[in-house]
């Protein structure tokens, strides 16, 4: 014979829900994100970029910051462009690139236990 509690004794010990959580699609597309991002180069790469004034970099102040090969650094800001994390413009022989903040602003809503719900 088992005991059960009283429907409110259990209630009690369960906190509401503070916002709305990730839907399935919400779940994939900002996994993406944070697998894009899961590469120490690539989180670097981002973090250089974002330090910048305007939050944009040239690539010549990227690649001078690794022991790296060009091509190799390429490869990772490819990476991070086509998850969405940054853009690039070629100005001349150089491409600078930015971060999207709207999208960094995402991620961090995720890693926060409060503030507004995440947007696909």
């Amino acid at each position: 014979m088992s005991k059960q509690l009283p429907l409110v004794a259990m209630d009690a010990c369960c906190a509401p829900l503070a916002r709305e959580p990730l839907t399935q699609d919400q779940a994939v597309e900002l996994s993406h994100l944070f697998k894009a991002m899961a590469d120490p180069v690539r989180l670097r790469l981002l973090s250089l970029i974002a330090s910048h004034a305007g939050g944009e970099a040239c690539v010549c102040d990227l690649t001078d910051a690794f022991d790296l090969t060009g091509p190799t650094i390429s490869h990772h800001l490819k990476v991070l462009r086509e998850s969405g994390l940054i853009t690039g413009d070629r100005r001349g022989t150089w491409i600078y690139y930015r971060v999207h903040p709207e999208v960094l602003a995402r991620l961090s809503a995720v890693l926060t236990t409060t503030g507004e719900t995440v947007t696909a």
